[in-house]
């Protein structure tokens, strides 16, 4: 997209176009990382509920509680080992 700003002599103008552009950025960003965040939360939500659950009934017994708690553990533990890891690699090919 074309800078008008430079054509009509207002410098300021195009600081806030900058301005404005760096906050949407910034806002798309944010829902962006909650976007993502919900679906980790829908996709382990599915995995555990089909690991863990043997029949659905009106109370949670203590044995699908801890397998519950257990597999959600180790679903952001794996996570955030990948992530983690991910984030090495891209800096040792950013060096």
């Amino acid at each position: 997209m074309a800078d008008f700003s430079s054509s009509f002599d207002m410098p300021s103008a195009g600081s806030s176009e900058n301005a404005d552009a760096a906050e949407l950025q910034r806002l798309i960003a944010v829902e962006q990382q909650k976007a993502q965040f919900q679906a980790q939360v829908h996709n382990f939500t599915d995995v555990c509920w089909d690991k863990c659950m043997d029949k659905p009934s009106s109370k949670m017994d203590s044995r699908t509680e801890a397998c519950l708690v257990s597999c959600v553990e180790r679903f952001i533990d794996t996570t955030l080992s990948i992530t983690n890891r991910f984030t090495q690699m891209v800096q040792k090919g950013a060096h």
